[in-house]
C-alpha cells in the first residue's frame, strides 16, 4: 500500500526548502503527501526557533496530532479495520537542534528528533524506527549533528521532481552572531557550497523544467564557494553563471545582510535581466544605538546608501525588510529612528515582530522593554508598512507584468503566481482546462486591481484566442 506523509513547515524559506527535499526523499521510498496528519504513516514537524514561544507551539501541535491519532484509531476499530498501525512522528529543524533531548523527555509520542543538517538520513531513520516498532520497542532516535557538507553530498545524488520554481541552497549557517539570533547555534557556522556542487544541482533543476531559481542561505550574499581550480566565487559571480543556463528566466536570492552587499552585487542588479527587481534586505532597526546592541555591523546611514546605490542601477527595484521592535533598551527616540528609516525607504513589503527573548543569546540578559510598549510600537510600525505595501500594489494597476503561475488558486478555475516584485497575483479563468494550460508558465498579466496583500489581473491575449476572461 502507498504510505502517506504529513509535513508541517514553520518559519523561514530555508525550512521550506528543507521540507521540499524531505518530500523528495520520501517519495523515493513510496510516500505521498497528505494534508491530514491523522491519516499519515509519517508525520514530520519541521520547526523554526526564531519566533516567540516556538518550542511551546511545537508541543501544542504534537498534542493535537496525538489526539488525532487516537480518534483515527477509534474510527478504524468501529469500521472493523484490522490494519496494524505503525505511525511514526518526527520533529525536525531548529527547535529539534536546540532542544532535542528536552523534546524526547516531554513528548513520549515522538519517535525521532533530527536537526536541519541531518534530514538526509530520514529514510534510514524511518526504516529503523519502523523495525523497532515491529519488535515492540518505542523508537527514541536523536540526531543533531552539524556536518552540513555530508547532507549536500547526499542530497545532490537524488532526483528532483518536476516544478516551475525551486530553491537552490548555496550557503548555510551564519558567523554574524546578532545578539538576538539563535541561527549560529542551530544551523552552525557559515558554510558555502563549492561551485561545481551548486552547478550540478542547478543542472538538475534545469532538467526538472525550473524557470525561476531562488538561491538560499542564512546569509546568502556572504557566499564564497570554491571552484575546481581553487578560486573563490562570490554571489554575483554565481548569479552571472546561472543566468547563462538555458531555461532559467528568473533568479532571486535570500536572505541578505547589509554588511555583504558589495558594489559588484549591486552592479549585478543593473546588468543581469534574469535577476528579478526585488531584494529582501533586513535592517532590523533604524537606530544606530540599537543596531550596535544587536551586533548588526552596519549603521542606518550605510543601509540607506545601499538602497540609494541599488535604485541608481535598478530604479524599479522593490524592497522588503525585517524589523524588530522593542529590542532591549529601545527608547521612543530609537523607535522613531526606525519609523523614519521606513518612511525614507518606502518598502514594497516587510516583516515586523516584537522582540522576544531567546535563551542563550546575549540580548536575553539585557534590560527588557515592557510588553505593552512593544505591542504599541509594533502596531504603529505595521500600520505604516501596510500603507506602503498598498501604495506599491496600487501603482501596478493598469500595468502589464510577467507572472509565473505557480499553483491553482482558492477560487474555482483560478491560478495564483508571483510577479517580478514577489507580489501574489491571482487570475480567474473560464475553465479548469484553460487554467491547466497556463499552470507553471510565465504569462503576461494586465493588472486590474492592487489590494493590500496581492494583485488581480487578466491574462493578456485571451480574447485573441477566442477565450473570454472570467
Amino acid at each position: 500500500m502507498t504510505k502517506k506523509l504529513f509535513i508541517k513547515t514553520y518559519g523561514c524559506q530555508m525550512n521550506v526548502y528543507d521540507t521540499e527535499r524531505m518530500v523528495d526523499l520520501m517519495s523515493h521510498e513510496g510516500y505521498v503527501k497528505t494534508d491530514a496528519p491523522e491519516e499519515a504513516d509519517l508525520v514530520v514537524l519541521n520547526t523554526c526557533h526564531i519566533r516567540e514561544k516556538a518550542a511551546e507551539k511545537v508541543y501544542s501541535d504534537i498534542g493535537r496530532i496525538r489526539v488525532g491519532f487516537e480518534k483515527q484509531k477509534e474510527k478504524d476499530l468501529l469500521e472493523r479495520k484490522n490494519e496494524k498501525s505503525e505511525k511514526i512522528i518526527a520533529v525536525a529543524g531548529c527547535v529539534a537542534q536546540a532542544e532535542g533531548a528536552e523534546i524526547m523527555k516531554r513528548a513520549p509520542i515522538v519517535d525521532m528528533v533530527f536537526g536541519p543538517q541531518t534530514y538526509h538520513k530520514l529514510p534510514d531513520m524511518v526504516e529503523e524506527a519502523a523495525q523497532m516498532k515491529e519488535e515492540g520497542v518505542q523508537p527514541r532516535l536523536l540526531d543533531t549533528d552539524l556536518a552540513v557538507d555530508e547532507k549536500f553530498d547526499f542530497l545532490s545524488k537524488k532526483k528532483i521532481t518536476k516544478k516551475s520554481s525551486a530553491f537552490l541552497t548555496i550557503q548555510e549557517g551564519c558567523d554574524k552572531f546578532c545578539t538576538f539570533c539563535v541561527v549560529p547555534y542551530t544551523r552552525g557556522a557559515e558554510f558555502s557550497r563549492g561551485i561545481e556542487d551548486v552547478m550540478s544541482d542547478a543542472r538538475k533543476l534545469q532538467e526538472a523544467g525550473v524557470t525561476e531559481v531562488t538561491m538560499l542561505g542564512q546569509n546568502v550574499n556572504a557566499y564564497h564557494g570554491r571552484g575546481e581550480d581553487g578560486e573563490e566565487w562570490t554571489l554575483p559571480d554565481l548569479i552571472r553563471r546561472l543566468a547563462k543556463i538555458d531555461g532559467f528566466e528568473r533568479l532571486r536570492y535570500t536572505t541578505s545582510h547589509p554588511h555583504d552587499m558589495t558594489d559588484d552585487l549591486i552592479k549585478a542588479h543593473g546588468e543581469i535581466p534574469e535577476l528579478m527587481p526585488y531584494l529582501h534586505l533586513p535592517v532590523q532597526s533604524g537606530s544606530d544605538k540599537i543596531l550596535k546592541a544587536m551586533n548588526r555591523t552596519h549603521t542606518s546611514a550605510e543601509y540607506m546608501k545601499i538602497i540609494e546605490d541599488l535604485r541608481k542601477v535598478r530604479p524599479d527595484i522593490a524592497l522588503s525588510g525585517d524589523f524588530i521592535v522593542g529590542f532591549p533598551e529601545e527608547t521612543d527616540a530609537d523607535f522613531e529612528a526606525t519609523m523614519q528609516l521606513v518612511r525614507d525607504t518606502e518598502y514594497a513589503q516587510a516583516y515586523s515582530f516584537k522582540y522576544s527573548v531567546r535563551p542563550g543569546t546575549p540580548a536575553a540578559d539585557m534590560v527588557q522593554v515592557e510588553e505593552h510598549i512593544k505591542a504599541e510600537r509594533l502596531a504603529e510600525l505595521q500600520e505604516l508598512l501596510t500603507q506602503q505595501q498598498m501604495r506599491f500594489n496600487k501603482k501596478n494597476e493598469g500595468q502589464t507584468m510577467r507572472v509565473l503561475m505557480e499553483r491553482f488558486g482558492k477560487r474555482e478555475n483560478s491560478l495564483a503566481g508571483r510577479s517580478p516584485y514577489m507580489q501574489a497575483v491571482h487570475v480567474n479563468l473560464p475553465s479548469e482546462e484553460i487554467a491547466k494550460k497556463y499552470l507553471g508558465k510565465l504569462v503576461d498579466i494586465y493588472v486590474t486591481n492592487g489590494g493590500a496583500r496581492s494583485l488581480r489581473g487578466d491574462i493578456v491575449g485571451l480574447e485573441k484566442q477566442g477565450i473570454s476572461a472570467a
